[in-house]
C-alpha cells in the first residue's frame, strides 16, 4: 500500500523514511504528529480533495489509539472521503493475548495523567474494574504507576508489565502488584511499556448520587415542579431506584 499511495503522513519521517526505502517506495512524505499545526492538516486534506490517497503511519502502535490521527480521520472522514484501517500491531491486543489475564472484555486507560485529581480518580476506576484494565506508560514513570495501582487494588492483585512488544528485547513480567513493584524498584525498564491490570471479577459498586440527587430536586421544587415528577425524573436522569428517590424527595423542605 505505501508504494501505491501519493502522500504519506508519518508521525516520524525519520523512521517512516528508513521504512519506505526499504520497501522501494517513493511517496511525498509529510510529517504529521500531536503538535502538527492547523495547516498541516489542511494540507493533507488539499491533497483528499485533489483525489489522491493519504497513508497516515505512526511511529509504534495504531494511529489514532494513544498515536496521533483522530483528528485527520474525523476530518477526512468529515470531507466524504473513505478511511480504510490496516490492521497492525497494537500493544492493546499484543498485551493482553500474552498476559494470561481475562481478556474477553477490558478497559484502556492509555497513558495515565502526572498527577493531580484525574489521576487519582482513573486509579480508583482501574482498582474497582471487573475486568481487565490495559495501560501504556514510559520508563521512568512505571514505579509510580505500580505504586499507586499497589495502594489502590492492593499488592496481592495480579499484573503483567510487557516491554518491547514484537520487538527484538520483547519481555513479559507477571506477578502480583507488590512483587512487580520490588522487582521495578531496582530494576530501570527501557523501552515502551504496557501495564495490563487483573480486574475485580465483580462488578463495580454503584456510585453514590444522593448529593446529585438531593441539589437537583431542590432546583426543581424551587422552579415549582411537583414532587412526583421530581421522583419520576431521578429515576430516569440518575438511575435512582424508585422508593429511594421518593424517599429523598419526602424529605425535603
Amino acid at each position: 500500500m505505501l508504494r501505491s499511495v501519493s502522500v504519506v503522513a508519518a508521525e516520524d519521517t525519520r523512521r517512516t523514511r528508513g521504512l519506505l526505502s526499504h520497501l522501494g517506495a517513493s511517496p511525498t512524505l509529510l510529517s504529521y504528529h500531536a503538535h502538527s499545526s492547523t495547516s498541516r492538516l489542511d494540507r493533507l486534506l488539499e491533497v483528499l480533495g485533489e483525489g489522491r490517497d493519504v497513508a497516515l503511519v505512526s511511529d509504534a502502535g495504531t494511529p489514532g489509539v494513544s498515536d496521533p490521527g483522530t483528528e485527520l480521520v474525523a476530518a477526512a472522514r468529515a470531507a466524504g472521503c473513505t478511511i480504510v484501517p490496516i490492521p497492525g500491531a497494537s500493544a492493546v491486543a499484543t498485551a493482553l493475548s500474552a498476559s494470561g489475564l481475562p481478556a474477553d472484555r477490558y478497559l484502556f486507560l492509555g497513558f495515565m495523567p502526572r498527577k493531580g485529581a484525574e489521576r487519582a480518580r482513573l486509579i480508583a476506576r482501574a482498582a474497582a474494574e471487573e475486568w481487565s484494565v490495559v495501560f501504556f506508560e514510559a520508563p521512568p514513570r512505571l514505579r509510580a504507576l505500580l505504586r499507586d495501582l499497589a495502594a489502590a487494588a492492593g499488592r496481592d492483585r495480579r499484573a503483567v508489565v510487557a516491554r518491547e512488544l514484537t520487538k527484538v528485547h520483547e519481555e513479559f513480567r507477571a506477578g502480583t502488584l507488590g512483587e512487580l513493584e520490588d522487582y521495578y524498584s531496582e530494576i530501570d525498564p527501557r523501552g515502551e511499556l504496557t501495564v495490563v491490570l487483573e480486574g475485580t471479577g465483580a462488578p463495580a459498586p454503584p456510585p453514590d448520587r444522593t448529593q446529585d440527587a438531593v441539589e437537583q430536586a431542590t432546583a426543581l421544587l424551587a422552579d415549582g415542579i411537583s414532587r412526583r415528577e421530581i421522583v419520576r425524573r431521578l429515576t430516569e436522569t440518575l438511575g435512582l431506584p424508585r422508593n429511594e428517590a421518593y424517599r429523598l424527595v419526602m424529605e425535603l423542605p
